[in-house]
């Protein structure tokens, strides 16, 4: 049996040109994510199952992942034989023609799946991509914490108790931090926190006739907030900082509180991974002027770029993956409360789950109240929660991010990063022929 390479960052960048797919060997990339980092683990058993079909891992970062992909995709490079990919592009790749269709038998119940990640991940009825985990974004907090500073954490709470609670939780001297948030660059790295937050502050991304709002009262008041509060509270480096670097400050009981994806309570409240596992409660995520759009709506999940000439075996490897079955698996391995989350409603309804997952009944919360057909307080032209599905939206949200980052480490106003967002906006726009 062929042994499983895990290609590192740096070797796969390297090789990205020289990358060729041999008969029987799937070419998948994936994120560095820890569930997909797990899956790598239970390669032996698939290649055991399905003799002369081998796996060979490229494994990225979140911002270089979805870079290698879209380059990928839309220069037919055929690097990959299986790409994961998200709500964002499964619907538009899918609409040009660039992924294959998902189809599976009966036993792997595509009915199961959560309505809101078939739907997302789906084009005129048709599946593009199989979700591999699914997610919202809550809040997670050291529950110790806050009772010990006489506070306390509601769902759905306001920012500025949020804000409160960060101040009166922070130690600096013994390097714990009130809140930890994304800071990282990318569309769907800092924006996609920023965004969730710029919502319930009243925001959008268009306004109806899609020209961009970033210029509005409602961005700037979020963003402003934004920063101050993490350089209040938040841990130094905040701008580098992404889900795995915030993970592992969480892990270490450095972060009083951290909103993200659902799926990281599995891995805070794992003892083994956390050193404050048993301190975590949950809550909704906060609001301002709405709750509209304050927490997002996402699933990592694996595609077939069409072209492919493994297609076929691709597809046996999609349904391994994300069936009812692989679930098991993990939980046979590893216990119920580390499976992937966020994808069937069988999971939820396993009482081996409820009893394993202390986060269950918040995670789901989260996943069903996200809707990204109505997303934000007032009346928007797009789709999406923490981003606007459009081909145009990646570049926009990249070159928007890259200017929220700089806001946050102190290189320009925060008045400063929204002029230069709004006029990449109106360029990629208007180029695009919106108006």
């Amino acid at each position: 049996m062929k042994s499983l390479r895990n290609t590192a960052l740096g070797l796969a960048i390297g090789v990205a040109g020289a990358t060729t797919a041999f008969a029987g060997e799937l070419t998948i990339a994936t994120v560095n994510n820890g569930h997909m980092v797990e899956m790598q683990k239970f390669t032996p058993e698939f290649e055991a199952a399905n003799p002369g079909i081998t796996l060979n891992w490229v494994t990225l970062d979140e911002g270089t992942l979805r870079s290698r992909v879209t380059t990928d995709i839309t220069t037919k490079g055929g690097q990959f034989d299986v790409m994961t990919i998200g709500m964002y592009e499964a619907p538009i790749w899918g609409a040009r023609g660039w992924l294959e269709e998902l189809t599976f038998d009966a036993e792997y119940d595509v009915d199961d799946i959560l309505p809101a990640m078939r739907g997302g991940l789906s084009h005129e009825g048709k599946l593009y991509a199989a979700p591999f985990y699914g997610e919202s974004s809550m809040i997670m907090y050291r529950k110790d914490l806050v009772e010990a500073a006489g506070m306390s954490i509601e769902d759905n709470p306001s920012w500025d108790h949020i804000r409160e609670v960060a101040k009166a939780i922070t130690n600096k001297d013994e390097g714990v931090y009130g809140i930890c948030l994304r800071g990282k660059p990318g569309w769907g790295d800092n924006m996609a926190f920023i965004t969730t937050m710029a919502n319930s502050f009243g925001a959008q991304w268009f306004n109806e006739d899609w020209t961009p709002a970033l210029n509005s009262e409602a961005w700037k008041d979020a963003v402003t907030f934004y920063v101050e509060m993490l350089n209040e509270s938040g841990p130094p480096g905040s701008e580098g900082n992404s889900f795995n670097e915030i993970l592992a400050l969480m892990n270490e009981g450095k972060c009083g509180m951290w909103i993200d994806a659902t799926i990281a309570a599995s891995f805070v409240t794992d003892p083994a991974q956390s050193k404050v596992a048993d301190k975590i409660a949950f809550a909704q995520s906060p609001q301002k002027a709405t709750t509209k759009g304050a927490n997002w709506l996402w699933a990592w999940a694996l595609a077939v770029p069409a072209g492919t000439k493994q297609g076929d075996d691709a597809k046996k490897f999609i349904e391994w993956a994300t069936s009812k079955s692989y679930i098991e698996l993990v939980a046979s391995k590893n216990g119920w409360g580390s499976v992937p989350t966020g994808t069937r409603q069988s999971t939820y309804d396993n009482p081996k789950f409820q009893e394993a997952a202390t986060f269950d009944e918040a995670e789901l919360k989260a996943i069903l109240s996200a809707n990204p057909e109505d997303s934000t307080m007032n009346p928007s032209p797009y789709v999406g929660v923490q981003f606007a599905a459009i081909p145009e939206f990646q570049a926009i949200g990249t070159a928007v991010g890259q200017q929220m980052t700089d806001a946050l480490a102190g290189n320009i106003t925060v008045e400063e990063a929204l002029a230069n967002g709004q006029a990449a906006a109106d360029r990629e726009m208007k180029k695009a022929g919106y108006y």
